[in-house]
């Protein structure tokens, strides 16, 4: 049940993610893709902050923070 739960988050992390930064969303497969990979930095940016996610919408805006940071990297990236 867990990996359920770490599905949909890192799905409705990277779907909140893209609207954030493109207005949309990339569609599913890379949405959570980019939700997981999101949920990794964010987590450990938070750490390294000293502040620790609590339950699932904690977990949500960690996934989502992350998120948000590995698409303006991408972005920066892409510009160079």
């Amino acid at each position: 049940m867990n990996l359920i739960l770490f599905l949909i988050i890192g799905g409705v992390a990277g779907w909140l993610a893209g609207l954030i930064m493109k207005g949309r969303g990339f569609g599913v497969l890379v949405n959570v893709g980019v939700g997981i990979v999101g949920s990794f930095l964010g987590g450990f940016v938070f750490r390294l902050l000293g502040l620790a996610a609590q339950g699932a919408v904690g977990e949500l805006v960690t996934a989502t923070v992350g998120a948000v940071l590995l698409l303006a990297i991408v972005s920066k990236i892409r510009k160079s």
